[in-house]
């Protein structure tokens, strides 16, 4: 616990150095705030909560991942990693220490989320639940691709793509079975499930969300020992 509350700490000094690292955090909340003030309360056809939960899951499988993955890059870069490890900071105090403090700032962007989404009681609970979900995820991936990439330039470049692709094909699967059926294995497009409808089943979508993390977690433990930091 004493290595991952230091690891945990380091990450907090080491983004208030650098705060634009977090700055994409928010363009997802501010995107989903114009689009419901400009398209969608005007427009009767369109539920209110349309683009807050669209973006919100957008947001989960996006903006969390291309951070983290920056992030542990850039500690690898600065060898932060290997003296960590010399230190004897284990992969599951590592990825506690330094996604943990990420993934409280997504956190906290998705309680932003839940409170434009205008939802009360079980609902608002659920929906910040899920999205809670996807950041979480998404934080054991990132830090798979940050470690696995040479350099923070490689991982950002990584990323994005892998990023993009999850994050954006739950909206297109909206539009698409034959997308839907392609993403039903990822974590994202349930995330955007039950997002999306809050009268969903949580059973299938939850088992799917669980075998992505485990698979993702033990990913991130092989990479972190692959590259010596064991």
């Amino acid at each position: 616990m004493r290595n991952t509350i230091a690891v945990f700490i380091k990450q907090g000094l080491d983004m208030r150095h650098n705060p634009m690292t977090l700055i994409q955090f928010l363009v997802f909340p501010v995107v989903a705030f114009v689009f419901t003030a400009m398209v969608a309360r005007p427009n009767p056809d369109i539920p209110d909560t349309m683009f807050v939960t669209m973006f919100a899951a957008i947001f989960a499988g996006m903006s969390v991942t291309v951070t983290i993955a920056s992030v542990v890059a850039e500690d690898r870069e600065r060898r932060s990693c290997k003296f960590l490890a010399m230190a004897g900071v284990r992969p599951q105090q590592y990825l506690l220490g330094v996604g943990g403090f990420v993934a409280v700032v997504g956190l906290v962007i998705a309680l932003v989320f839940a409170a434009m989404s205008g939802f009360t009681g079980a609902q608002f609970v659920r929906f910040w639940g899920v999205i809670a979900l996807g950041v979480v995820t998404s934080t054991v991936l990132g830090a798979t691709l940050g470690l696995l990439a040479r350099n923070q330039q490689a991982a950002t470049a990584i990323a994005m793509p892998v990023a993009m692709v999850l994050g954006f094909g739950p909206m297109l699967a909206q539009f698409s079975p034959s997308v839907a059926r392609a993403f039903s294995v990822f974590y994202t497009q349930q995330v955007s499930v039950l997002a999306n409808d809050p009268a969903a089943s949580l059973t299938r979508p939850l088992l799917v969300i669980a075998a992505n993390f485990v698979v993702l977690l033990a990913l991130f433990v092989a990479a972190y020992r692959a590259r010596g930091l064991k």
